[in-house]
């Protein structure tokens, strides 16, 4: 077809147009035109959407589609009542014999009271935490450490960051417990960072950081996240808060590092980090950073190393007789590192650290606001006020500990490590994933449901961690399984569990091996999603046994 039978074939469109407008009432036109307009802004959204891939915004729209359906809706509703009820009594089964405040007691209570009803509180529950059968949660119970920290948090409960003029002294401890953690990671002299609340906060303020980085110094208008696919679920979240297109990057099935070579070809105009996690949460493995950052060096991106779970352990591996490949500040194009303070640094709950290789980094993490009638407002972090007593704690904890502190702690753990990764080995229908490196196990199994074990672990008194995509679970060892023959009844629980799944491998899953199975198997991801807000929906739920007393409902 010739260009000039296009251009007819174009006039004779437009005529054709224009007559059959022209037969259509002012008020029709208006209605037309609205909803021409409405549908484009609907697929402009569709096909725009910064946070999901082509694929993933498909698979959203037809199951919206599908959920919409009166047959599919009731059973949906169905399912998530009954999950509801289910998970509201799992949730109070512990408090049901106990009275619930609803409102404010109309009189104080006095002191010995407060306490004695905390005391009943925080007894409650039959998980033995303090015995070693949990993975990670509690990473060390040392009493002469709970007994300090709780004596420094009590001098400093009042404090706040946020007025550094007013509080001089906590301002110092922040600051060194920066540069401590510097330190510990190689930084050179412009090196930098800030405390955080925890291990999300750390991700998300690196992700902010280089997003603004990318926006206000390169001028990338859509700045996109990319990662391997067993990174942190913070960087999802991240992706949310900050309306940015998350790229993840499926590992190496047998290593199940990250695939480099895969990571080279996602990267695009729009990449404004890299992810390297050390080690990562599922599997214990630590991604080759060396790699990761010489794409960094070569394509001018930012890297992050995520050593948010085993930060404390792996910077003192090397000095404990476990060397590693290098994963800091020593490999040139690390811009930043992230590592909780309350995992291995056996801070209490709430702290973490960011790091970065130069303040240029750090800038774009701050807030500022300048228009505020309330004044200039700025924070260093995603909060305003900062609980000082936690910082203080902190400082504490890594006083307390000091370098020869920690590297004996990481020698324990990481031989511990080890006994229960060769323990793992031998035991006939269980596969260790991969070869992890620091702090978790991870296993599977290709003869029956692996959730089985876990299942039936829990009733020996061990909690482990259900994974996904692969079916897996995992433990992460902590301080707490360094204790005389805790390792040893893990292992001889574990070959005890397995020998008796073994005799029926293929027997039908209970418990939660069937809904973890399940879970994993349901297409549509927004179900789960549902089923997993319910969960959170039931933490905030009370009910109770006893006859109102004055403040029962």
């Amino acid at each position: 077809m010739t260009v000039l039978n296009i251009m007819e074939m174009a006039s004779l469109i437009k005529l054709y147009i224009d007559y059959r407008l022209k037969e259509q009432s002012p008020l029709k036109l208006v209605l037309i035109s609205a909803g021409v307009a409405y549908s484009a802004a609907c697929l402009q959204n569709f096909l725009t959407d910064p946070e999901l891939t082509a694929v993933e915004r498909a698979k959203r729209y037809i199951f919206s589609w599908i959920r919409i359906i009166p047959l599919v809706k009731k059973k949906v509703e169905e399912e998530r009542l009954k999950a509801k009820t289910l998970m509201e009594e799992d949730m109070n089964k512990c408090t049901k014999s106990l009275s619930v405040y609803y409102q404010l007691p109309k009189k104080g209570r006095s002191v010995d009271e407060i306490a004695k009803e905390a005391s009943e509180y925080l007894e409650l529950g039959d998980c033995d935490w303090k015995a070693g059968g949990l993975s990670g949660c509690v990473y060390n119970v040392d009493p002469e450490v709970t007994t300090l920290v709780t004596q420094v948090y009590g001098m400093s409960a009042w404090t706040n960051p946020l007025h550094p003029d007013v509080f001089p002294g906590i301002r110092k401890m922040e600051a060194e417990i920066v540069q401590m953690a510097i330190d510990m990671f190689h930084g050179g002299s412009e090196a930098c960072g800030t405390m955080t609340s925890g291990g999300s906060e750390s991700l998300l303020l690196a992700v902010k950081a280089y997003r603004d980085y990318a926006r206000n110094v390169k001028g990338i208008r859509n700045p996109e996240i990319l990662m391997p696919a067993s990174g942190h679920a913070a960087f999802d979240k991240a992706s949310q808060l900050y309306r940015m297109r998350l790229v993840r990057v499926p590992v190496d099935p047998k290593t199940h590092k990250a695939d480099v070579k895969a990571m080279e070809k996602a990267i695009n105009k729009n990449t404004c980090m890299l992810l390297a996690s050390a080690p990562g949460f599922p599997h214990g493995v630590i991604d080759p950073v060396g790699e990761i950052a010489a794409l960094g060096r070569k394509y001018d991106i930012p890297v992050h190393v995520d050593a948010c779970l085993g930060g404390f352990v792996i910077a003192f591996m090397e000095e404990a007789g476990y060397p590693l490949p290098l994963f800091d500040f020593r490999v040139d194009g690390v811009t930043s590192i992230s590592a909780d303070t309350h995992k291995y640094g056996y801070a209490p709950k709430g702290s973490s650290i960011i790091l970065y290789s130069h303040p240029k980094y750090r800038q774009q993490q701050f807030f500022v606001a300048t228009e505020w009638p309330g004044g200039i407002y700025a924070s260093p972090t995603l909060a305003g006020s900062r609980p000082g007593g936690l910082i203080a704690a902190c400082w504490a904890s890594m006083m307390y500990y000091g370098r020869n502190g920690y590297v004996e702690a990481t020698k324990k753990i990481t031989e511990t490590h080890r006994f229960i990764e060769i323990g793992l080995r031998q035991i006939n229908g269980l596969r260790v994933m991969g070869h992890p490196e620091a702090c978790c196990v991870a296993v599977d199994s290709v003869e029956f449901n692996i959730y089985r074990v876990s299942d039936a672990m829990a009733k020996k008194g061990w909690s482990l961690s259900p994974l996904q995509f692969p079916s897996s679970i995992h433990l992460t060892v902590t301080y707490l399984h360094t204790r005389e023959g805790v390792a040893e009844r893990f292992i001889n629980d574990m070959r005890e569990t397995v020998a008796e799944i073994m005799k029926n491998p293929k027997a039908e899953a209970e418990g939660s091996a069937v809904i973890y199975g399940m879970a994993q198997s349901i297409p549509d991801r927004s179900m789960v999603s549902d089923i997993a807000s319910v969960f959170l929906e039931s933490i905030y739920n009370l009910k109770t046994d006893i006859v109102s007393n004055g403040h029962s409902k």
